[in-house]
C-alpha cells in the first residue's frame, strides 16, 4: 500500500479554502449572467408598442355624408405614432380627421358630430362629456398610457348602400398595423 500512495505525495493541490471559493464564485457568476439575460428580455417586452382600437362606429346619412369614430388606446410601454388611417382600404386625408387625447377612460362614442352641427369645439362626443377636438394635419403622436378619440368626416368610399355591411378600419403606426371591422349604421338626415 505504501507504493500506491507515494506518487500522490509529490503532487500539489488547491487548498480547501480556494476550492470552496471557486465552488461559490462560479454559480454566482452564472446566476448573474442568467439574471442579466432575463432582465434584457423583460425590458424589451416592456418597451413594445401595444395599441387597442375599439369603440368603432360608422354613421351614414341619407345624403351619402358619413362619419367614422373610434378610440385608440396605447397600453404598451412605448409611445406610438399614428402614421396613416384607412377606411375600407382607402387612405383617409388628415384634414378630415378630428381628435383629442386623454388619460381618462372613455365609456362610449354614441354621438355623431352632425348632432352638434359639425362643430368640433365643445363637442359632446358622449353624454355629459364635452371636449375641444383638434383637426389633424400630419402624423398623430400617442404617448404611452393615453387614449385618442378620433372622428373621420366623410370617409371616401362609404355610401348609403353600405348600411348594414361590415367595413374595415386600419390604423397604421410606425411599428405595425391594427385592423378592426365595423358595421355601418344608418343615421338621421342632417
Amino acid at each position: 500500500m505504501v507504493g500506491i500512495k507515494e506518487p500522490f505525495r509529490n503532487k500539489k493541490a488547491l487548498s480547501q479554502t480556494v476550492t470552496t471559493m471557486i465552488l461559490l464564485v462560479i454559480p454566482i457568476i452564472l446566476t448573474g449572467g442568467v439574471a442579466m439575460y432575463s432582465y434584457q428580455i423583460i425590458d424589451s417586452n416592456l418597451q413594445t408598442e401595444v395599441i387597442i382600437v375599439s369603440k368603432q362606429y360608422i354613421w351614414i346619412y341619407g345624403n351619402d355624408s358619413s362619419f367614422a369614430a373610434l378610440e385608440i388606446d396605447n397600453v404598451g410601454g412605448r409611445d406610438a405614432l399614428i402614421d396613416k388611417i384607412e377606411v375600407r382600404e382607402v387612405e383617409v386625408l388628415w384634414p378630415t380627421i378630428h381628435y383629442f387625447k386623454t388619460l381618462l377612460i372613455v365609456t362610449d362614442l354614441p354621438n355623431s358630430p352632425i348632432s352638434n352641427g359639425n362643430n368640433w369645439t365643445n363637442f359632446e362626443y358622449t353624454p355629459g362629456t364635452v371636449e375641444n377636438f383638434t383637426q389633424a394635419s400630419s402624423d398623430i403622436p400617442l404617448p404611452s398610457g393615453y387614449t385618442i378619440v378620433l372622428y373621420i368626416e366623410n370617409p371616401d368610399n362609404i355610401i348609403i348602400k353600405d348600411v348594414g355591411t361590415y367595413v374595415s378600419i386600419t390604423v397604421y403606426t410606425k411599428q405595425t398595423q391594427y385592423q378592426i371591422l365595423c358595421s355601418a349604421q344608418s343615421a338621421e338626415n342632417p
